[in-house]
């Protein structure tokens, strides 16, 4: 009850504040999407620091450290690194350009003339992966109230919609920049104290770190293990990522707001003193969430530490924490409704830029079409899921699209539209074909992303007519000596970082040791070993014999991991009963022996029986609470490897039914028996869920 009461307390603030906004708007379509250009600095700043880290810093940046430990601190670090850079030098154009142009949306800044056919279809990209990433908000606000107050997430849904709506048509970019600033301030007295009261229950820091090691030696790593691509480009990801927040048109929205330069210069300062103790309390709260939930909360629910969290330590804390959640993804998903609007309105419909009825209508449009979107997640299992794949698919993507050309154009580079747009599909090919391949465990696609563009910016200076030359723009090529001289510093930096991550990171042991829920597959493979035909007499056997070499021999199966034996036999009851009399089934059987394993089956013909010796009932499963080396065990029982002596015996037993006449019978004295011998074998692979 009291977490009901604080949430309400809280989003009735929440939402008075940005209803509030009506009050000294105008209206006027520059107003509603860019408030005129005088935003207050500070206010501009912590809007920017909620909507961008939105349900991501409260939810998937905890679950990332719930899992990683210590190694997450380079996401925390580098990426804001990559955000200082953006805020120093293109945030810098993107608002001397906005400003000296009147431009209201990122798309506008791809072209130097308005209506481009690069600017409408960076328009068409921003609204379809906006509108998606706008219900991905409306869904997380729907999950957050369902997950603790059991309220039916559809509810949720519609809240969000008409707070949308309320937000949009009463103040526009206003209401959700005063919304965000008001949940930042709470956000970040709830968070402090939250943080205080989880470290207090683990021991304070020394505490923290010693149950940390306690669990898995690799939490308190700063490097994770099992990096593919090595540790430079897992870095390198990170600060792309950082960067690429100015390719995010909702958070770029809020530097259009500001009047000049140095209202921009100010806003910077708000923005990391506001954003870096955040970080820092967020990444303390997400390693105390895995020390008091280990062995309670499944690695898939990583995501769920902070709510918990919160709730399980203070119920008002609980509420609070809840509201902040839910005021963040509504004001995120209403900055999203309100650039898809800018970009249709400028960009696509540029005739429709000064039209405020159609604005606001084009505003309730993609708010209805988002919220559509989320319904229907609801009515199809996984369809979740895909939806917000495709939002992580967004958010790289789109950095990947205006990065790189915000960059070449910052340098005085002006691209044609063949130039640009190629570079946008080189960029989204790069994300798409990263993911596919399934690599983003290893490194974040941003890499591939605006190294895909940015190799086709490079490529159309080198070999196209219509390309300048120069891809530098006014800056001059670098000389041979500069070059080497960046070539010798990259190089010494990358030998750094990767002998420190040999020297530094976990060993695949202890990786192996964590547990969690882990995904098995796998593929069953089966080899001839022998076969032939054998007529056994009526109470006799025979015995097959095979020895398979292991490694030391050299042996063909070496190398495969071998998991059991099969055998199929085949025959035919033929013989022919005299009148009077009645034919039986013969009966046949089959044992199969490795080691001191055995199994005896009397078999019909044509049925198989195998002799198994490692556990396959895991296979194609997902197994919770287990290491990946006791699955492996499983997979690949070290006591039996398939190597040595095998045999296989047949044996018969005639059986010559009955006759009327106690002197006739029937003429079986045995079977003619068919086998096959084949070894089974088993691919597999093991990925953590």
């Amino acid at each position: 009850m009291l977490i009901l009461f604080s949430f309400l307390l809280f989003m009735g603030i929440f939402a008075g504040v940005g209803i509030a906004s009506m009050w000294v708007k105008t209206d006027t379509t520059d107003d509603y999407l860019v408030a005129g250009r005088g935003m207050h600095p500070a206010l501009a700043a912590l809007s920017a620091v909620s909507t961008w880290n939105s349900g991501y810093m409260f939810i998937g940046f905890i679950g990332f450290i719930f899992l990683q430990g210590y190694s997450a601190i380079w996401i925390a670090l580098v990426s804001t690194i990559g955000q200082l850079v953006a805020w120093i030098w293109l945030y810098k154009y993107i608002q001397k350009e906005g400003n000296e142009r009147n431009l209201r949306s990122l798309s506008s800044l791809v072209s130097s003339k308005s209506g481009a056919p690069e600017a409408k279809i960076a328009a068409v990209l921003s609204v379809f992966f906006l509108a998606i990433y706008a219900a991905a908000q409306l869904t997380a606000g729907g999950v957050a109230l369902n997950s603790m107050l059991e309220w039916p997430e559809a509810t949720g849904i519609m809240i969000g919609f008409v707070l949308v709506v309320a937000y949009c048509y009463a103040g526009g970019i206003r209401a959700s920049i005063w919304t965000d600033a008001a949940q930042s301030c709470v956000m970040i007295i709830g968070s402090t104290i939250l943080c205080l009261v989880a470290l207090s229950k683990v021991g304070g820091l020394s505490g923290l770190h010693n149950e940390l090691a306690t669990i898995d030696s690799a939490m308190v790593n700063i490097y994770p293990s099992g990096l593919k691509f090595g540790a430079t480009l897992w870095i390198a990801a990170f600060f792309l990522g950082g960067l690429g927040v100015a390719g995010q048109p909702q958070v770029v929205s809020r530097v259009m707001t500001l009047k000049d330069d140095k209202d921009r210069k100010q806003a910077m300062v708000w923005f990391f003193v506001w954003q870096t103790p955040f970080i820092a309390l967020m990444f303390l709260i997400g390693l105390a969430c895995r020390a008091i939930f280990d062995g309670t909360l499944a690695p898939e629910d990583a995501e769920e530490g902070l709510p918990l969290l919160a709730q399980s330590l203070n119920p008002i804390l609980g509420g609070v924490i809840l509201a902040s959640i839910f005021a963040a993804t509504m004001s995120t998903a209403d900055s999203q409704v309100l650039a898809c609007t800018a970009a249709i309105t400028d960009d696509i419909k540029p005739e429709w830029n000064q039209d405020h009825g159609k604005t606001k209508g084009v505003t309730l449009v993609i708010a209805a079409f988002a919220t559509g979107i989320s319904l229907v997640g609801q009515l199809f299992p996984g369809f979740g899921d895909s939806v917000f794949a495709l939002v992580v698919f967004a958010v790289y993507g789109l950095g990947g699209i205006f990065v790189p050309l915000i960059l070449i154009r910052m340098m005085g580079y002006e691209p044609d539209s063949r130039h640009t747009i190629s570079m946008m599909v080189a960029a989204l090919l790069g994300v798409l074909i990263w993911t596919l391949l399934g690599f983003g465990e290893y490194v974040f696609p941003s890499v591939p992303g605006m190294g895909a563009a940015f190799a086709v910016h490079f490529a159309y200076c080198w070999k196209r007519e219509e390309s300048g030359s120069n891809p530098f723009g006014r800056y001059k090529m670098p000389t041979r000596q500069i070059s080497v001289m960046g070539a010798a510093f990259l190089l010494t930096f990358v030998v750094a970082i990767e002998g420190s991550y040999l020297v530094s990171a976990p060993d695949g042991a202890n990786n192996a040791n964590r547990i969690g829920d882990y995904e098995v597959t796998g593929n069953l493979t089966y080899y001839e070993i022998a076969s032939d035909n054998e007529y056994i007499l009526d109470g006799e056997d025979t015995t097959i014999e095979l020895n398979i070499g292991g490694p030391e021999e050299d042996g063909e199966f070496s190398m495969l991991n071998v998991v059991g034996v099969r055998a199929t036999l085949t025959y035919a009851d033929d013989e022919q009963a005299p009148a009077g009399c009645s034919s039986a089934d013969d009966s046949v059987s089959g044992h199969l022996m490795y080691s001191d394993l055995q199994v005896t089956e009397e078999v019909i013909s044509g049925q198989m029986f195998q002799l198994l010796w490692s556990n396959l009932s895991v296979l194609d499963t997902t197994v919770s609470n287990m290491s990946k080396s006791d699955i492996i065990n499983m997979l690949e029982n070290p006591d039996y490897l398939g190597f040595g002596d095998h045999s296989l015996q047949i044996s018969v037993d005639v059986n010559k039914g009955d006759c009327i006449d106690p002197f006739r019978e029937t003429s079986d004295d045995g079977e003619d028996v068919s086998y096959l011998w084949e070894l089974i074998t088993l691919d597999y692979s093991i990925t953590m869920v």
